[in-house]
């Protein structure tokens, strides 16, 4: 998946780059309600705080996207992908304008493609890693089921931080993605797609 390549690309000049190069592509939202940088608001989405946060992000989307994409088509996949991550930027924004930490993160788009599969394919199963206590086992779980739970938590973490103004989990921007995801994956499906239903 090619926007996986653009993540880790992007991922590969922060580390390049340093601070310096996050600071000027992160989304801070007093900046954009002043009307400045909106360029951010595309450019944050490929920009993660670590390791742990863009191989994350990624093995989400590569558990997600592929599917999503076939329903779609790569050209509407990528407009859809893009507005998912536009839409959570925005939410988060709006969630708090006067905020002046960077938000950065693909987690809102991901979280597009995920409303996006929750409509598209509900009874589909994940292959998942299931833990209890000391036992593993590979088990497959209801995508409904593991994509409600996850929407679940990022409901109710929003609302436990809502007037936080500190760096972390941008929840509402996965929130507002998830709901664009769900809200508008029919009209980006290709049209054999919807006959196939």
């Amino acid at each position: 998946m090619s926007i996986i390549a653009v993540n880790i690309y992007v991922f590969v000049l922060e580390l390049l780059g340093g601070d310096p190069f996050v600071l000027k592509w992160a989304v801070v939202p007093t900046d954009i309600v002043a009307g400045r940088h909106w360029i951010t608001i595309l450019t944050a989405m490929f920009i993660h705080g670590g390791w742990s946060h863009l191989i994350g992000n990624m093995v989400f989307l590569w558990a997600f996207g592929p599917q999503i994409e076939d329903a779609m088509d790569p050209l509407r996949y990528l407009v859809f992908y893009l507005a998912g991550g536009l839409v959570a930027m925005l939410a988060q924004v709006l969630s708090s304008p006067s905020s002046m930490v960077p938000e950065l993160g693909a987690s809102g788009a991901i979280a597009a493609v995920m409303g996006a599969f929750i409509v598209t394919y509900p009874r589909d199963r994940i292959r998942s890693l299931l833990i209890i206590f000391i036992f593993l086992r590979v088990t497959f779980i209801p995508a409904a089921l593991l994509i409600g739970f996850w929407f679940l938590t990022q409901l109710l973490n929003a609302g436990a931080v809502a007037n936080v103004q500190t760096g972390g989990v941008a929840y509402l921007a996965h929130v507002g993605g998830f709901i664009f995801g769900a809200v508008t994956a029919r009209l980006f499906e290709r049209r054999e797609q919807l006959f196939e239903k």
